[in-house]
């Protein structure tokens, strides 16, 4: 009982710790299990037992027998499933070439080479030495997106790491079960006619059941058959169920079952997935938490000692320092991307959570079969995880700062509130050459910003996801532009430490609309104009006009205009060099000069 508790009290320690310093969680979860497993035997107790247990000579300890295999197996399902929810075929067809050839080409040079890198250097059969290739194909974004939230970049640098990271997961993990399969039919990998047919029932019981079953779940689900409230348990239960009858028709065929379950769901629109997939993303926490830590000390000082020697290290450096550079480099070739930009991705490639928790599943069953050279999957898989997550947990901000990708001033303008006014205001700032970025938690208005071009995103402000997007690193700006003064005093509150280094500005309300005198500093555009009278104006004149200033007199002139004619609305100033200022609510000392433009919406003002 001690022990199951300290597990998951451990694992939600450690969660803390990497929220706390914004590391990934698979750090802290990974050493805490080395500490009180494997290295417990070796420095901290005296009889050299572990202080948990999870299988101790086969028969005893926490998951005894085959209880641990089992428990693995389920939370591996679980997990892919929800990394088969995020893999949306739309968002592929459209995340351009580098990205495509990132996840193909690249991963194809991660497959082979490795696996070349494996072979010659541990001497291990070519069956084990790809499926060590397959596991470490996969970044993921719990990896990638904690090491590079504090990081500002360039916009398509971040978007091509956190896409890597997102698509990778799942055609990864497909690899790395196709692989094992192949090893676990008819002779441990021979190529024989059993072999083959073998490996082809598993690869069609796993891709029919997963696919059937994911419709009647959605078929289920719209017809309103499952209580709102059972929703998510019912889900859980399906991919359990699909995972083990799966397993049933074709040996080892549950895994693939559960990724293509979670793919063909996660793509079929369904106005419940987005709370299946917050259920999921919780108990996958839960889950990794218990996990890695007993995966971690179910490691024992032997299996350590086997890796821990100079091949290891060749092996690591063949690994980072040729084989992701050079699928880097063939994939990003003839791009827009800099020389500078594309060694920044080539540094950054932390291998993930499910690349240790496949392995060590893996490395447990060809282990029990007696497959030569399985012994080695988890410490090799568990030292490439640990060893590239050190390496840029400790050293992307400073090579960031090298290679010149480190964005000195961040220059993005986030939008909160994406309505008629937002997306005319965001349409400018887009043409003028700004990165601009509208969130709401309304898909309509988010559809019509995509529909214009612009870039945007369904999110809650009152949620934590936006705190994760690395796409907003550059965000130095917030403008809050929603009708509830309330959310807009939240937003810059919650977020201008993160994503207002520049300036967080928020629209002024009623109550502050009637006291001129005293309006707040973050407040926007004029004393004068709310939400209602912005909606007003953009409705009877969405256009946005420049007009260039003389002097101070001459924009105090147009000032006063703007505040007797509620048809045209100040903005900002632009000086000479195309630089906008925001013009607020409280500033009456602006410094204007000769040649500066006064940009507003609303009607026309011809030219004197």
């Amino acid at each position: 009982m001690t022990a199951l508790a300290g597990i998951i009290i451990l694992g939600i320690v450690a969660q803390w710790i990497a929220w706390r310093f914004k590391i990934p969680a698979i750090l802290p979860l990974i050493v805490i299990g080395l500490l009180v497993g494997p290295l417990a035997t070796e420095f901290i107790t005296k009889d050299g037992s572990k202080l948990i247990e999870p299988i101790w000579n086969g028969k005893q300890g926490l998951f005894a027998g085959e209880t641990l295999y089992y428990f693995v197996s389920l939370a591996i399902s679980i997990i892919l499933f929800e990394g088969g929810l995020t893999l949306k075929l739309d968002e592929v067809k459209n995340i351009g070439n580098v990205i495509t050839r990132l996840i193909t080409l690249g991963s194809a040079v991660t497959f082979f080479g490795a696996a070349i890198a494996a072979h010659y250097i541990f001497n291990l059969s070519w069956e084990i030495s790809f499926l060590f290739s397959a596991l470490i194909i996969v970044t993921g974004p719990t990896v990638i997106t904690p090491i590079l939230r504090n990081i500002p970049l360039k916009k398509d640098v971040s978007a091509i790491l956190k896409w890597e990271g997102i698509l990778i997961d799942p055609i990864g993990a497909l690899v790395a079960v196709l692989v094992f399969e192949f090893i676990s039919v008819e002779g441990g990998g021979e190529f024989t006619k059993t072999a083959l047919i073998e490996f082809g029932k598993i690869v069609l019981f796993g891709t029919s059941f997963g696919f059937t079953f994911a419709h009647a779940l959605n078929f289920a689900m719209n017809k309103k058959w499952i209580p709102h409230y059972l929703l998510n348990v019912v889900a859980l239960a399906s991919v359990l169920g699909v995972f083990v009858l799966s397993d049933t028709f074709a040996h080892e065929s549950g895994l693939l079952a559960v990724v293509v379950m979670g793919m063909v769901l996660g793509n079929s629109n369904s106005k419940y997935l987005k709370d299946i997939l917050y259920f999921k993303e919780s108990l996958s926490v839960l889950l990794i938490s218990i996990l890695f830590i007993l995966l971690s000390a179910n490691i024992n000082m032997t299996d350590i000692w086997l890796v821990y020697n100079w091949n290891t290290a060749i092996l690591f450096a063949i690994v980072v320092f040729l084989i992701r550079p050079i699928g880097v480099f063939l994939s990003t070739r003839k791009s827009h991307l800099k020389t500078n930009e594309k060694l920044f991705i080539s540094w950054v490639g932390p291998r993930g959570i499910v690349a240790a928790g496949i392995a060590s599943l893996f490395g447990l069953k060809l282990a029990e079969k007696g497959v030569p050279g399985a012994e080695y999957i988890t410490p090799l898989v568990f030292m490439i995880v640990l060893g590239t997550v050190l390496l840029n947990a400790t050293t992307a901000r400073l090579f960031a700062k090298l290679a010149g990708v480190f964005l000195k001033r961040s220059e993005g303008i986030l939008i909160v509130g994406a309505s008629e006014v937002s997306r005319i205001i965001a349409k400018y700032l887009d043409e003028i050459g700004r990165h601009v970025v509208l969130i709401d938690s309304n898909p309509d208005n988010i559809a019509k910003a995509k529909e214009m071009g612009l870039e945007a995103i369904t999110a809650d402000i009152y949620s934590d996801t936006l705190s994760d997007n690395i796409e907003l690193n550059d965000m130095g700006y917030i403008l809050a532009l929603t009708g509830n003064s309330k959310i807009n005093k939240y937003a810059i509150e919650k977020f201008k430490n993160q994503f207002g280094e520049n300036g967080a500005f928020r629209l002024v309300s009623v109550e502050e609309m009637k006291d001129s005198q005293n309006n707040p500093k973050e407040g926007l555009f004029s004393h004068t104009d709310d939400y209602t009278s912005l909606s007003k104006t953009a409705h009877h004149f969405p256009s946005i006009y420049e007009i260039e200033i003389k002097d101070k007199e001459h924009y105090n002139t147009l000032i006063e205009k703007t505040e007797k004619d509620k048809d045209m609305i100040p903005l900002f100033i632009k000086n000479k060099n195309g630089e906008l200022e925001i013009i607020t609510s409280f500033n009456k000392d602006i410094t204007i000069e000769n040649g500066w433009k006064l940009v507003y919406l609303g009607k026309h003002i011809p030219k004197e």
